[in-house]
């Protein structure tokens, strides 16, 4: 524990949007503050980030997806530790989703230019990345 606040080592994590066209898919943690999120989480080591993400989706929501288009990087600061997110878009067609409710409590759908005011810290920079790719 001292260890960690001591030297707050770097944390990669990546984050995936759910969208169907104009609509993005955003989920509430079991844990942790009731927001609205962007699903994602931790990479395993030596794991390339597009791998963690296609297994983050499969483990989340359920959905086996190849294919997934990348939208940068962003620099962030969890628990007093930098990082960073490899963010990616995951385009879903009237999808089929099966949550981990042992990971997420919600999952709704939310057009892209009407989100709600309790989001998390960075979705609305991951949407913003999203429409500009």
């Amino acid at each position: 524990m001292i260890y960690w606040f001591l030297v707050r080592p770097t944390l990669t994590g990546v984050k995936f949007l759910p969208t169907d066209g104009d609509r993005v898919l955003l989920v509430r943690h079991t844990y942790g503050p009731p927001r609205w999120e962007v699903p994602g989480g931790a990479i395993k080591r030596r794991e390339p980030p597009s791998s963690a993400a296609r297994r983050e989706l499969r483990e989340e929501l359920g959905v086996d997806l190849q294919e997934l288009k990348p939208l940068g990087e962003l620099d962030v600061t969890l628990n007093r530790r930098r990082g960073s997110l490899h963010c990616f878009e995951a385009a879903l067609r009237a999808p089929r989703i099966e949550l981990d409710r042992g990971e997420l409590a919600d999952a709704q759908w939310f057009q892209r230019t009407a989100l709600p005011a309790d989001l998390g810290r960075y979705v609305r920079e991951i949407v913003a990345l999203a429409g500009a790719n």
